[in-house]
């Protein structure tokens, strides 16, 4: 009786076993079928609809988790434990090169680590806007570059909405004096504005708070700052002169002055001519500082960093006079009197 219980036992028992283990076989399958349809699922683009181009930086050292995050954050990649495991398990981990990249959201996980991995960056173009430009004249120079139309950049400058930028709350001229004279890189594909805004960033960088600072202790906004600068750029390009033109500058204004600079009568005039008629010292503007006392209602060019710290730091003078020396070298004999000025002049016209 005993035997043929334990027999029937493990009868029974043994025909468990196989049901256990098809289960488990069976759960088994299932998980790893579930696996695969969330990786597949996972890696799919997230819209395949979606072809704008999205800008993604990666900086130096960033790891996988780090960059992970960055991609969903921008939702380009489903999931980001998935393209951890994925990294680890292709042995992409660690791989991935710093850079600036363009990224759809019509891209699969698999090809942005492959762009990732082999550092296929963004195609880009190098420009440079010199300074003592105008906004008209950084236009021209952009479009001679092949990088935008003239016009639509003329256009956005004045119609595009800035405002955000600190520094531009009370210009009077718009972007005049702002678009900052620099090296840069850009993207292939970039607007007039991503240009505008580039620039501005720029100078924003350099305008910095002790900038602002010193402006207020002058008793200047920041739009008479570059003023003043965007006129020692266009008044001399000895770096040495800078703050004394400056505080020529300051000096004729604190006398109430007129500060009598032809580049203010050219920038009035629309050209750049070699030698003023006395006609064009009597044109009708706001910027012709022959006719009128104090500053211009904004800069006539765009000045670069160094004249705006003259600006900021006029030199310790009584100068109210400069002209240029008779050696024509470019620079200038600086005077407080008249007729010492009207002598160097004198010897620059007969120089000429």
């Amino acid at each position: 009786m005993r035997s043929d219980k334990h027999r029937s036992r493990r009868e029974g028992g043994a025909r468990i076993l196989p049901a256990v283990i098809a289960a488990v076989l069976a759960v088994a399958v299932l998980g790893a079928a579930g696996l695969w349809f969330f990786a597949e699922t996972g890696m799919r683009p997230v819209n395949v609809a979606d072809t704008e181009s999205v800008k993604v930086t990666i900086p130096l050292g960033s790891g996988t988790v780090a960059i992970a995050s960055l991609l969903k954050e921008e939702d380009l990649i489903r999931n980001e434990t998935l393209f951890r495991l994925k990294s680890k398990l292709d042995g992409l981990d660690g791989s991935y090169k710093a850079g600036v990249y363009m990224f759809t959201r019509s891209m699969s996980m698999r090809q942005i680590m492959t762009d990732l991995a082999e550092g296929v960056k963004a195609e880009t173009e190098r420009f440079t806007v010199p300074e003592g430009l105008t906004v008209a004249q950084t236009a021209e120079t952009l479009a001679e570059a092949g990088l935008v139309d003239a016009n639509d950049f003329i256009r956005e400058a004045a119609t595009g909405d800035f405002r955000t930028y600190r520094f531009l709350e009370d210009a009077e001229s718009g972007l005049e004096g702002y678009l900052y004279p620099e090296t840069y890189e850009v993207y292939a594909n970039a607007t007039a504005r991503d240009l505008i805004d580039r620039m501005l960033a720029q100078f924003d960088k350099l305008f910095t708070e002790e900038c602002y600072g010193k402006a207020e202790a002058l008793g200047l906004t920041v739009n008479e700052v570059v003023t003043i600068a965007s006129l020692i750029e266009r008044e001399t390009r000895v770096p040495e002169e800078r703050a004394l033109v400056a505080s020529v500058i300051m000096n004729r204004m604190k006398k109430g002055m007129p500060l009598q600079i032809d580049a203010t009568v050219q920038y009035a005039l629309g050209e750049q001519k070699e030698r003023l008629s006395y006609a064009d010292l009597e044109i009708d503007s706001p910027y012709n500082t022959y006719n009128i006392n104090g500053l211009p209602p904004g800069p006539i060019c765009s000045p670069r960093i160094e004249c705006v710290e003259a600006a900021l730091n006029p030199a310790d003078t009584d100068y109210i006079y400069y002209v240029l020396r008779p050696e024509l070298d470019g620079r200038h004999n600086f005077t407080k009197s008249y007729d010492e000025f009207l002598k160097f002049k004198d010897a620059y016209m007969k120089a000429i």
